[in-house]
């Protein structure tokens, strides 16, 4: 497929996924509206597959402004597929077991936690400039998880509302919490890495 399908392919799957996902979560809401529109921004799947939709977004429409330069760095994109796959990683190992959606829920879930990671891990392996690929480029990007997971804590903290089993205070108490939130972060680091070195074993250009 040319890159520029695969762009276009990847820019529509991904904002009907999340739209398509708001719509479902406004309509079967068991809070107030203002209420249910924080708690869907509160999700790291959304949130991450919103990365992916501006970075195909970017690719497709603005892939030359300045001000949206960092989604289209090769660090970026690697950080960025890192995300995706815990998102579908942690969706299939944690979640899957105890969540069994109907319907169009199922269809989007299966778009978002697999069709979504799998379609960026396929664009980062023909796509991406995997050349001197270093780490010290990406860490600023693991900001982002713990930046995420500061806030589900503060927030939580006020609201009782906690977006995952493995992060509810309420149920687990924040010890157990915090050293969930450290082997997520493990497995994270561990899988960057991973993609920078057969990145940087494989390397190729487009």
């Amino acid at each position: 497929m040319k890159k520029t399908y695969f762009n276009i392919l990847g820019f529509t799957i991904c904002w009907f996924a999340i739209i398509t996902q708001f719509v479902l979560m406004i309509q079967n809401r068991q809070a107030e509206i203002l209420e249910t529109i924080i708690r869907f921004f509160s999700f790291f799947t959304i949130l991450t597959n919103i990365l992916v939709a501006l970075f195909f977004t970017t690719q497709v429409f603005t892939k030359n402004k300045a001000y949206l330069s960092f989604l289209n760095s090769k660090s970026s994109l690697t950080a960025i597929t890192t995300f995706i796959l815990v998102v579908g990683i942690v969706y299939q190992i944690l979640l899957r077991p105890i969540w069994n959606p109907q319907g169009l829920q199922k269809i989007v879930d299966e778009l978002l936690h697999t069709i979504i990671p799998l379609l960026v891990l396929i664009y980062w392996i023909l796509y991406v400039k995997k050349n001197e690929l270093q780490l010290k480029s990406i860490v600023k990007w693991l900001l982002y998880p713990l930046l995420y997971f500061i806030y589900i804590l503060i927030r939580g903290h006020f609201s009782k509302f906690y977006p995952y089993p493995f992060s509810n205070v309420s149920e687990l108490g924040y010890s157990q919490v915090i050293i969930n939130f450290i082997l997520i972060s493990f497995f994270i680091t561990l899988l960057l890495v991973t993609l920078i070195f057969f990145g940087n074993k494989f390397k190729k250009t487009y």
